[in-house]
């Protein structure tokens, strides 16, 4: 599973009728930290997650399993929407650094 931001949303037209109904939200990667990593994606939403809020979102084959028994043809989608993120700091070293 990945973080990421979402930061806007996608209209269709025309598209597979498969997706019709779902969602299509444009999402910012994130780091651990919390900061912009990678470019922007297009990812189905099976939450209901909106503009600004932290999500995470999962990739390939399992990207489709949220809308069993219909199988979308995405390989992005948003499966959470992120509460809260706790990110141990690294240690800083003293002295010598290890061979």
């Amino acid at each position: 599973m990945y973080l990421g931001r979402v930061v806007g949303c996608v209209w269709c037209t025309a598209k597979d009728s498969r997706l019709d109904g779902m969602r299509l939200l444009v999402v910012q990667p994130l780091t651990p930290e919390l900061q912009n990593t990678g470019k922007r994606i297009i990812c189905a939403d099976s939450t209901g997650a909106g503009a600004g809020e932290t999500v995470y979102w999962v990739r390939g084959k399992e990207a489709s399993f949220p809308f069993l028994p219909v199988e979308p043809p995405v390989d992005t989608t948003i499966v959470g929407i992120v509460d809260s993120v706790h990110v141990k700091r690294k240690a800083k070293t003293r002295g010598r650094k290890a061979n």
